[in-house]
């Protein structure tokens, strides 16, 4: 994308006698040109109210300086507005992507915002090394290979790979571990994997196998399929019946895909299926993933459409699909094909941009009969059931968030709730877990891990990681407020823990400047009985709810999926220092001197027993090497 010029803020105070409103709009729309291009409207403490793109800037400004409202919200905005912004563009297609990109980092109030802080997992087939990888990846794609996806959710990934290992043989290992193998694993006896790291299998013939696991993703199954077939009728003409029996087993499993699905289309190789249902002032948009035919899941959005400021003759839910489908798309790969419920606004420009962004043609469709008009219907009335399970769960929620606040003496019902705990087995692999939850349930996208750094600890201090854990957070966010970056202030801090473990937390919040932030400490009951917690609260005596009070299961929800999390990151964080080898500490040693250091010793302690004549003696090892070999684990 092009910008023919830089943010240009509407000129001072002074220059504009201290207009506001209509009236400063008047002013700015006289000097904007006749050009493409982005205007901000920003509001007192330089927030950003509303960002907007435009054919035209100086037409589209002006409009809004001309009193004819049809929403009281569109009135307000104006009316808040204190200055403005503008970025010329070379063309509506480039104003449209940088709209895109300042909504979701600035998130104006009167924008649609696509609540949206989870990435797509996907499939990825290694290609930086002589046997691809199959494996399952998040993220940018930084490594070479080829990427299928996305998937609604590491579920269906987990599912896929798991028949992709059963039809194509393919490793899931690490180079680490391919390296130092010197006989199959387990996955080649259960038949999951061809055994490259051992020579079973020539890298050719490996390499056969990555092809047609690479067709099969891009939606050449029957092919694939087909080709499988042939050769298990000449294997079986030939009287290889182990061979033939192994083939048929490959052609079940890549049968099992197609079948696990409910929906999978005849007419839809590769498309996005978004389906937006509005009511009672919130939306729900349902996207469906088709990839190589197949139903690759979906997944519920809810974004927030209350004060979306609207164009002349342009419906609500059409401004709203436009501006979902730009945000969504913003950090996801775009399909060829995007089939929707509703017109978006500017739909021609949206898949031209999307096109510019791609590299490559890319159609918005709303059809009206046939298979992919059903598909369209059938998201759409996952998106009214989801938003009817929503609103109906949200008024539920607003009650529980009500009793809490009323529980604990709170001026208002909390919006944001952070739940605290640690886990760690005699102080090894410690680690912090901060949970939120509020209007909408648990916000998992907001959960953080704090692996505890300090050294000076000892072990199994509780006090001393739930200090370390809410320094590390509050300090955080006082940064991040000081610049003016941070809105995920907190209006209630639970700590696990008793009188003990809330003074901790007090003092730390003191230290920091939040102490205007309650904070309550949930100690368990007797023999850690659920109904029987006592609350501990600054200069209160420690108290106790009604045990079948609706409010208490609530608060034991929140304590319960604190745990889980920590207990699940401590384990992570277990699991990895298990996996961890002495020897890739130790420069010089790569996995060719790796393996061969461990075929000559059997383990990373044989290594370290031996003397610097017996590492020699290992191909690939120098006397330096050898030296350093043996000085690292003498010191270790």
């Amino acid at each position: 994308m092009s910008v023919v010029n830089d943010d240009t803020p509407s000129p001072s105070a002074e220059d504009t006698n201290a207009l506001t409103g209509a009236a400063l709009i008047k002013d700015e729309a006289a000097r904007l040109p006749d050009a493409p291009g982005v205007y901000r409207m920003i509001g007192d403490n330089e927030e950003v109210l509303y960002v907007g793109k435009a054919k035209s800037l100086k037409k589209r400004v002006i409009q809004y300086a001309q009193g004819r409202f049809h929403t009281n919200r569109i009135a307000h905005m104006v009316d808040a507005t204190r200055a403005m912004v503008f970025v010329t563009t070379r063309t509506e297609a480039d104003a449209l992507l940088l709209e895109i990109n300042l909504i979701k980092s600035l998130k104006p109030r009167f924008n649609v915002l696509l609540r949206d802080d989870k990435s797509f997992p996907e499939i990825m087939i290694r290609r930086d090394h002589d046997a691809p990888q199959l494996r399952k990846h998040r993220g940018a794609h930084a490594i070479k290979g080829d990427y299928f996806g996305p998937f609604a959710s590491a579920g269906a990934v987990n599912s896929t790979l798991n028949t992709l290992q059963k039809a194509f043989l393919l490793r899931s290992c690490s180079d680490s571990v391919y390296e130092s193998r010197d006989r199959p694993c387990m996955l080649y006896q259960i038949k999951r994997c061809a055994a490259p790291c051992t020579g079973l299998v020539s890298i050719p013939d490996y390499q056969a196998l990555v092809d047609q696991a690479e067709a099969f993703l891009r939606g050449k199954s029957r092919a694939v399929m087909a080709t499988m077939a042939a050769e298990m009728e000449a294997a079986a003409e030939d009287l290889e019946f182990e061979r033939a029996a192994r083939l048929r087993d490959r052609i079940r499993a890549l049968s099992a895909v197609a079948q696990a699905s409910q929906i999978n289309p005849e007419t839809v190789e590769e498309a996005d299926v978004v389906a937006l249902h509005v009511e009672g002032g919130q939306a729900c948009v349902q996207v469906f993933f088709f990839r190589a035919g197949q139903n690759w899941g979906n997944r519920a959005y809810f974004p927030r459409i209350t004060g979306a400021a609207e164009e002349e003759g342009v419906s609500e839910e059409a401004q709203a699909m436009t501006a979902f489908l730009g945000q969504f798309y913003d950090d996801k790969p775009i399909p060829r094909l995007i089939l929707a419920n509703i017109e978006p606004a500017d739909s021609a420009l949206l898949a031209e941009a999307f096109a510019l962004k791609s590299g490559r043609k890319v159609e918005i469709s709303i059809p009206r009969r046939g298979e992919k008009a059903d598909l369209v219907q059938h998201a759409l009335t996952n998106a009214r059931e989801a938003l009817g399970r929503k609103m109906a769960e949200g008024s539920a929620q607003t009650k529980l968030l009500a009793g809490v606040g009323e529980a604990f003496g709170l001026d208002a019902p909390p919006e944001r709730i952070e739940v605290y705990d640690n886990s760690h087995i005699q102080g090894t692999n410690a680690v912090g877990g901060m949970i939120v939850a509020g209007p909408d349930g648990f916000m998992k996208g907001q959960y953080r891990k704090f692996n505890i750094k300090s050294t000076e600890l000892t072990p199994g201090d509780d006090y001393g990681m739930m200090k370390e854990v809410l320094k590390r957070r509050f300090a955080r966010l006082v940064k991040e407020e000081e610049e003016g970056q941070s809105d995920n202030r907190p209006d209630l801090v639970l700590v696990d823990g008793g009188k003990g473990q809330l003074d901790a937390a007090l003092e730390i919040m003191a230290e920091l400047g939040v102490d205007d932030i309650a904070v309550v400490g949930v100690a368990k009951g007797p023999d850690r009985d659920a109904g029987l917690e006592r609350f501990f609260m600054p200069d209160k005596t420690p108290f106790m709810l009604e045990p079948k009070s609706p409010v208490l299961y609530y608060l034991q929800r929140l304590r319960d999926e604190a745990h889980r999390f920590a207990i699940g990151a401590h384990r992570t964080r277990r699991s990895m220092d298990l996996k961890k080898n002495p020897l890739d500490e130790i420069e010089g040693v790569g996995p060719g001197r790796k393996k061969a250091l461990l075929h000559a010793f059997g383990s990373a302690k044989g290594v370290g027993r031996a003397g610097v004549e017996d590492l020699l003696k290992v191909e690939g090892v120098s006397q330096a090497l050898a030296e350093r070999i043996h000085a690292f684990f003498r010191k270790s």
